[in-house]
């Protein structure tokens, strides 16, 4: 009768761990799945389009480390540099911490 009890009581953690993985999985899916077919906004959307076999040239986002297409970066010039941003919300976030900076200093 153990032998028994034990089997079952096996068959039963298999059965809870495997629906957990299964359940995780999906999850997890259909998050990523949601968050892929978001557009994204841009304020360039009028940039020129290159031909598909033409290289295109990434910049670094300072504010994220995110990696732009230079066409579909928000440009931003400070002191004579000139900046690219991913997105309108990062330019303003940069801008932000780069005053509080200068009134710290």
């Amino acid at each position: 009768m153990t032998f028994l009890a034990r089997l079952v009581r096996f068959l039963f953690w298999v059965l809870v761990v495997w629906w957990s993985a299964w359940l995780l999985r999906r999850v997890f899916s259909g998050i990523l799945q949601q968050s892929a077919s978001v557009p994204e906004r841009r304020e360039n959307a009028a940039a020129p389009t290159q031909p598909s076999g033409a290289s295109r040239r990434l910049v670094r986002d300072p504010n994220c480390g995110l990696h732009v297409d230079e066409t579909l970066s928000i440009s931003f010039r400070e002191g004579g540099e000139l900046r690219h941003f991913c997105s309108v919300a990062c330019r303003d976030a940069y801008t932000g911490k780069t005053k509080k900076l200068a009134a710290n200093a």
